[in-house]
């Protein structure tokens, strides 16, 4: 199963985004097609929190628009939304320690524990900074 970060929602969601193109179409595809694919609660959280922040967007978009994309993702039959489990801290701590991870990377490696924890053997994302988890496949938008 592949996952979706944030960066990916994003670009989809923003069309003045240089990559919202191929960000559109891969969320069109696993939207719309038959294999299970996966957006971890906290991206969608951190979704709503960007697409509708005045200091990075300018204009910033609304919040009823952010909500009205999220809403549309989550209509796709063969979307699981990741959540922590009772396996999460000790699959986090793992991660935390395997990697080294300090600071904001905290919040990178919690996308990698809710992923690994409900089987995701890959994340579609531009953020170079899931290379540290090897059981987590990346794959790019030009894949």
């Amino acid at each position: 199963m592949i996952a979706v970060d944030t960066n990916v929602l994003l670009y989809a969601h923003r069309q003045d985004s240089p990559f919202h193109s191929q960000a559109k179409a891969w969320l069109t595809r696993l939207a719309e097609g038959r294999a299970q694919w996966a957006i971890p609660w906290t991206c969608l959280h951190e979704f709503l929190s960007i697409a509708s922040n005045p200091r990075v967007y300018q204009p910033p978009g609304s919040m009823d628009a952010a909500i009205a994309q999220v809403d549309s993702w989550l209509e796709s039959p063969t979307l699981t939304v990741l959540r922590e489990t009772h396996d999460h801290w000790a699959v986090l701590t793992e991660l935390l320690r395997a990697a080294d991870v300090r600071g904001a990377g905290v919040h990178d490696a919690r996308i990698a524990a809710l992923c690994i924890t409900h089987g995701v053997t890959e994340i579609l994302t531009l953020d170079r900074d899931f290379s540290r988890y090897p059981q987590l496949a990346m794959r790019s938008l030009d894949s």
